[in-house]
C-alpha cells in the first residue's frame, strides 16, 4: 500500500508588501518586454520549438497520474479543530482503495476507506476533482457523506503528499 503523508509545516511571518509606484511597473513592462523580444530571436539553422501538447493530450496524462498516485493509496495524517487545544492532534485516515474518471465534467467515483475518530467506514463517492496546473485539487461543497456528515473541502494532491481543509456540518 502506498503512502501519502500531510506534514504540517509552519511559514514565518509574511512580509508586507510595499504597492508599486507607476514607475516600478513601467520598469516592469519594459524588462518583460525586452525579454519577450530577446527570446523569440532564434540563431541561423536552430531547431524551432516543439509545439505545446494539446490540452486533451496534457488533461489525459494528468488523468493517467492521478489514477496511479490514487489507486490502493493510504492519506494519513493529524487533524485540528478550531477552538480546541492542539497539543495532541489526532490521526485521520483515507484508504482510497480506487478511484475512476467518471464520464460527467469533473466527477470522479472514489471508494474510500475514511478512519477518523471512532467513525470507521468504506463508501464510494462521486466528487469533483478540479485542476490547479498540474494539481488536482478534491472538492466538495456542502457535500453529505451518509453516517458521516456534511463536508466542504478543498484537498491538493502534490509531489507524494497531501494538504487540505475541511469543514464538518453541525457533528
Amino acid at each position: 500500500m502506498k503512502h501519502m503523508s500531510n506534514q504540517l509545516a509552519t511559514c514565518p511571518k509574511s512580509r508586507i508588501m510595499r504597492p508599486l509606484t507607476s514607475l516600478s511597473l513601467a520598469m516592469a513592462a519594459v524588462l518583460m518586454l525586452s525579454r519577450l523580444g530577446a527570446a523569440q530571436e532564434q540563431p541561423a539553422g536552430a531547431k524551432p520549438p516543439k509545439p505545446a501538447a494539446t490540452e486533451t493530450e496534457t488533461r489525459e496524462q494528468l488523468h493517467a497520474q492521478f489514477l496511479k498516485q490514487m489507486n490502493g493509496v493510504k492519506l494519513v495524517g493529524k487533524f485540528t479543530v478550531l477552538g480546541k487545544d492542539q497539543d495532541k492532534l489526532p490521526t485521520e485516515e483515507y484508504e482510497i482503495k480506487s478511484v475512476a474518471k467518471l464520464p460527467l465534467g469533473d466527477k470522479w467515483l472514489f471508494n474510500a476507506r475514511i478512519k477518523y475518530g471512532k467513525l470507521d467506514v468504506t463508501l464510494p463517492m462521486s466528487l469533483d476533482v478540479i485542476w490547479s496546473g498540474d494539481t488536482p485539487v478534491i472538492t466538495l461543497t456542502d457535500f453529505t457523506i451518509p453516517t458521516l456528515g456534511t463536508f466542504s473541502c478543498r484537498v491538493l494532491i502534490y509531489n507524494g503528499k497531501y494538504a487540505g481543509t475541511w469543514t464538518h456540518g453541525a457533528v
